[in-house]
């Protein structure tokens, strides 16, 4: 099963992925994945952080301040920690872990190939995957995962976020 969380930038997709995550933990199941908190400074986004769940292990993702990698916006792209931390992760989770999360597919994600070979693979697994997605992008991979027949696509708004949590926790038990 392919659980899938979009909705505008800001709604709480990564916060309520981090609810779900909490409970299903506190349920006694493990989890794996990646995790990509944004980096603040002075109260201003700068970037986003690439972590594993299972181990900590944290690298940067995409940085204002990054100037060597592929660009989105005014990010650059950290492709050697999705590749050495979110890989790795995702490939770690697919053996270890009883549910495996991934925040998020994006267009930042996806300037690796690896990664998204990798998600494919995550996705094909008989594990639960519970995943933010991209909202808005036309990307073809993007596309692709949202027309899984296997996905449960669940967009999250200002009126349904109160309860989201809870339906996506039942869709999966």
């Amino acid at each position: 099963m392919n659980i899938l969380i979009t909705g505008p930038p800001g709604a709480g997709k990564t916060t309520i992925l981090e609810e779900i995550k909490n409970r299903i933990r506190d349920r006694g199941y493990s989890v794996g994945g990646i995790s990509c908190p944004e980096i603040r400074e002075k109260g201003i986004r700068t970037g986003f952080y690439i972590t594993d769940l299972s181990s900590g292990l944290t690298g940067v993702l995409a940085s204002i301040y990054n100037n060597n990698g592929p660009k989105i916006g005014k990010y650059g792209v950290n492709v050697d920690d999705i590749r050495e931390i979110g890989i790795k992760a995702l490939k770690n989770a697919l053996k270890t872990a009883d549910y495996i999360f991934i925040d998020e597919i994006g267009p930042m994600e996806l300037k690796s190939t690896s990664f998204s070979q990798t998600v494919w693979e995550v996705m094909e697994s008989q594990k639960p995957v519970i995943a933010v997605i991209h909202q808005r992008s036309r990307n073809s991979f993007i596309l692709k995962v949202k027309n899984r027949k296997d996905a449960l696509i669940f967009n999250l708004t200002m009126q349904n976020r109160d309860s989201l949590t809870e339906e996506i926790l039942d869709s999966i038990k």
